[in-house]
Order: structure tokens, then sequence, then C-alpha cells
């Protein structure tokens, strides 16, 4: 069998890295001749969000295959990723495709996929934000819709691909991949040279991201979140650490202009003192999903600067909140999380760093069943 594992983004590697180290396991048993896999990006091969380093961290090799699209619009983008991968699927021998996530490059990706005949799986599939003027919602429709596989994370994931008709047979939960990554590299953590230059201690900071487009458009709102989040610590000392790039930061920056907020702005970390920062730290906020998912494995009070998020149980389960982009919330979330006032909480069903090996094994009884 020929496995073409396609990542569009630099998230993307994070979450497909476990799935490629349980193919190379099963191949170390003496499966070579059965098993072969090949990993594709859509980018650039000097695109600057994929270092060298995030594919030591990970312990996979890097891809064998760049498409080359680097596009800020996203129709011309799924175009030009149609054309390259049609052409990549010409001259690769392939049976199964893997996709993961929403990107638009992504559902190009998979498109192409079943116009070729070739099967489909979609790891990460049945999210949903139930909002259908986001691109990633018509995405996640599309690809679901196409995937002859759907590996889910959670049971919510399970009911809403049921719900919107894909048969029992297709759907197969095998957990949150991103976490097999969080038990595999637990003990590889070692504290980041930023924090000794900040005397940053552990356990008694917040980490902040930021990356959604509409968040860091609306610089009005922007600014008062930040400003809310300086007045909810007045009276503690409790610096703000975020790890920046490009448009995110210079957003930040503008925002902070009036405001007490104490944020200190750094350069991006590498995967894993990333890993350490925010596994060490009093709480997050954040607008990104994985770095929820990674708190709430971790036991780390989490702020979601979104009124929806695709894992539903990092909040009915997990450390998370969800307080939308709302100032008034964040400062009451924040003042919780400095006064260290924050919910009871567990690790959700079978994040327990198995589910790259039950993607492999679901794939080759599959293989085997259609042969």
């Amino acid at each position: 069998m020929n496995i073409c594992i396609v990542a569009g983004a630099r998230p993307n590697f994070i979450k497909v890295a476990p799935l490629i180290r349980a193919i190379e396991r099963y191949q170390a048993q003496g499966n070579q001749k059965n098993l072969h896999y090949e990993l594709v990006y859509s980018g650039r091969e000097d695109d600057p969000t994929v270092e060298d380093s995030l594919f030591n961290d990970l312990q996979i090799k890097k891809p064998t295959t760049y498409l080359g699209v680097d596009c800020a619009n996203l129709n011309v983008l799924v175009g030009e990723v149609m054309a390259k991968f049609e052409h990549y699927l010409e001259s690769h021998p392939t049976d199964v495709v893997v996709v993961v996530d929403d990107l638009s490059s992504t559902m190009g990706v998979a498109i192409v996929t079943k116009k070729q005949g070739l099967v489909l799986a979609h790891i990460a599939a049945g999210t949903r934000s139930f909002d259908i003027n986001m691109p990633k919602e018509i995405n996640r429709l599309v690809i679901d819709g196409l995937s002859d596989i759907l590996f889910t994370a959670g049971i919510s994931n399970n009911s809403i691909a049921n719900r919107e008709g894909a048969e029992l047979s297709k759907v197969y939960m095998v957990g949150n991949i991103l976490i097999d990554n969080l038990r595999l590299l637990h003990n590889k953590l070692h504290r980041p040279e930023m924090m000794d230059r900040l005397n940053l201690k552990e356990g008694e900071y917040i980490v902040f991201t930021l990356n959604r487009k509409k968040l860091i458009a609306d610089e009005k709102n922007l600014h008062d979140m930040i400003a809310a989040t300086g007045e909810a610590l007045k009276g503690h000392a409790i610096p703000v650490v975020a790890p920046l790039r490009g448009k995110a930061a210079e957003a930040i920056q503008r925002a902070m202009q009036g405001t007490d907020t104490a944020m200190q702005l750094v350069d991006p970390l590498g995967y894993l003192d990333f890993m350490y920062l925010t596994a060490h730290a009093k709480g997050i906020i954040t607008d990104s999903g994985n770095v929820a998912e990674e708190a709430t494995f971790n036991g780390i009070p989490c702020i979601t600067l979104n009124s929806y998020t695709e894992h539903i149980e990092t909040v009915k389960v997990g450390t998370n909140v969800l307080v939308g982009e709302d100032p008034a919330k964040l400062r009451k979330a924040v003042e919780d999380m400095a006064k260290g006032q924050w919910k009871q909480a567990g690790i959700p069903e079978r994040w327990d760093g198995r589910s790259g090996e039950r993607v492999v094994s679901t794939l080759l009884e599959l293989c085997r069943d259609r042969n």
C-alpha cells in the first residue's frame, strides 16, 4: 500500500507526525514491502514557518515533495494546489491520500484525490463551527463529504459526522492525534534560554498567542481586549509573554499603546521550547485550538478568544474556557486565572498517545478488505 500524506501548513506536520512514526515502526518490524509512505507539503521548501528543527523535534523526515504553492488568494491557491497535486499523482503510484484539518489547500488535495478515484482519509474529521460564513467551515464540509475514511478525535466529532449522513462504517474514533506528540516528547522538554533572559519562573507567567485573521484585523476590539488583560492583572506580578511573528506581532504592538499591559513580545519558539513554555505556565490566552488542547492535556488553565471550539471536550472535560471576543468576559477570566480560581478538569477519552497506531491499523485493515 502506497500512502501519500499531505500537509498544508506548519500545524499539519505536528498532527501527521504520529502517523508517520507509527508507519515507520510498522516498517521496522519487517513490513517495508507492503507499506510505503511519502510526505508532501503544498507550500515552498523555503517556508520560514517550517524550519528544520520542527522535523527534528517531531522525529520525522522532511517532505519528499514540495508543491511550492504560495498564494494569498484562497481561490487561486486551491486551483494551483489541484493542478500541482494532480501532476504529482501522475508520477507517484498512490493508493491512499491522508489529509488533516481544514485548510483550503487540503480541500484542493481532497478534490483531486477523488477525481483520480483514490481512497481519501481525513484526520481530525467531524470538526464544525456551524458558521457557514467561515471559509474553513466550507472546507470541512467538502473534505468530510468526499472522504472514504473519517478519523475523528472524540464522540462529539463522531456525532457530527453521523448526523451529516456519514455511514458508521466510514467513521473511526482514533482519539486526538496531537496528544501522541505530547506523550512521546514530554521527557525531552527543557527550559528555553528565553525564559532565563526574561527571568520567567515556572507557574508564574501567562502565555499569549494570536493567529486568527479576523481577530488581528479588528484593531479597536483587540486594543480593548489587551487593555482588559492589563486591568485584570493589576496588583498581580504576573508577566505575559507573547511569542508572535509578522502581522500578529505588529497588531499587538499597536494594541498595547495606551494600556498598562505588561506584555513581552518574543520571537516564535521552536516546537519543543514552546511546549515547555506552555506546559509550565500559570495560564494561557490563545485563539488556537491546538494550544487549548495541549493546555487541557497539561492541566494548564486556558482562555480561548473565540465563541466556539472544534474540540468541545477541552471545555466540557478540560481546562479551556471560551470568552469569544468580549473584553469584559476576558477580564473576568484573567482575574480568575491570576487568583488561581479555575475549574476542575481532566483528560478526555482516548488522549492516550496511541492515535497514530489506530490510524495505521485501520488503514491496513481496510486495504486488506478492499483487496
